[in-house]
């Protein structure tokens, strides 16, 4: 792990999605975490040690899930496919398809394996797994603010973890979606999927893939901007910056979900920004705790 040494910086972003906004001063204690994304073999001691079954792995309980269809009511994870060609962008369906089977073990469907990625981030986990793991290593998941301040490397204000520049050199600063997505992937980083863990440059803490590779859980509830939970931003009135702040009630965002959102963070490398330029600090998206994806995995923090 890396000790973090916390302070004061200004989280969030004005220039690109709603989500992110406003831009506000947080304070964050110091903290130590997880160098890289938990990887597959890390994951895989965790489950020999313990015998547990991630959320892919269990078929959905029918009754959180009413009228859906039966065959989908079976284990398995979302898993991404590209198509042959230009799609529209408005229907994800075009490249995310649920897979019976897909799950840790097996991340493209149940003829797949892991073998040869033990050093690249576990995924198809959901938040509930992250969370198990988590406390098996007597660890946590960070808070959002956490997160980003560490994702920040002491830039700050910058829009990527590396600074201004969208490719530092010319070349990608981290395991992003290069051409138009979802079809045409230029590998210009050599990565289609996930890659092992420390490949690219580490940001100024010397964590490696706060920019892509997979996405990674924390431990707040997502709101639809910062100042929506009341929990993140000061109101105009006060003189004082928040400090370690966290948001630990659900916010309904469709009554019909059956689990409450929690904040991911650091894109991914399905990430491009014809579709989604999330590979910031500042990018924030939430998913459902129960989701589980070929792009989502998570790091710990110990607090002192």
């Amino acid at each position: 792990m890396v000790f973090i040494p916390g302070g004061t910086f200004w989280m969030g972003s004005e220039d690109f999605y709603p989500e992110e906004r406003p831009v506000h001063q947080v304070t964050v204690g110091g903290f130590w975490m997880d160098e890289h994304p938990v990887t597959v073999a890390e994951f895989r001691r965790f489950v020999k040690a313990t015998g547990y079954v991630t959320t892919a792995e269990v078929a959905p309980d029918p009754d959180r899930y009413p009228g859906a269809d039966p065959a989908l009511l079976v284990p398995g994870s979302l898993v991404f496919t590209p198509p042959r060609g230009p799609v529209p962008l408005d229907d994800y369906t075009r490249w995310w398809s649920f897979t019976p089977g897909a799950d840790w073990r097996h991340p493209e469907g149940p003829d797949s394996n892991v073998g040869g990625r033990e050093r690249h981030p576990v995924t198809h986990v959901s938040w509930f797994d992250a969370r198990a793991y988590a406390e098996w290593a007597g660890k946590e998941l960070p808070t959002e603010a956490e997160w980003e301040f560490a994702a920040r490397g002491g830039l700050d204000r910058k829009i990527f973890v590396w600074g201004d520049e969208h490719e530092p050199g010319g070349r990608p600063g981290g395991n992003v979606w290069q051409g138009e997505f979802p079809w045409q992937n230029l590998l210009e980083d050599e990565f289609a999927g996930t890659s092992p863990v420390g490949h690219f440059r580490p940001n100024g803490y010397g964590l490696d893939d706060m920019a892509g590779n997979v996405w990674e859980w924390t431990s707040d509830h997502f709101s639809p901007d910062h100042s929506a939970s009341g929990k993140n931003v000061a109101p105009a009135s006060s003189c004082c910056i928040p400090a370690n702040p966290r948001v630990d009630a659900a916010v309904v965002h469709d009554p019909n979900e059956p689990y409450a959102r929690r904040v991911i963070k650091g894109g991914s490398h399905l990430c491009a920004p014809n579709y989604c330029l999330r590979y910031r600090p500042a990018a924030r998206q939430g998913e459902t705790e129960e989701t589980s994806t070929c792009h989502i995995g998570f790091r710990c923090i110990l607090r002192p």
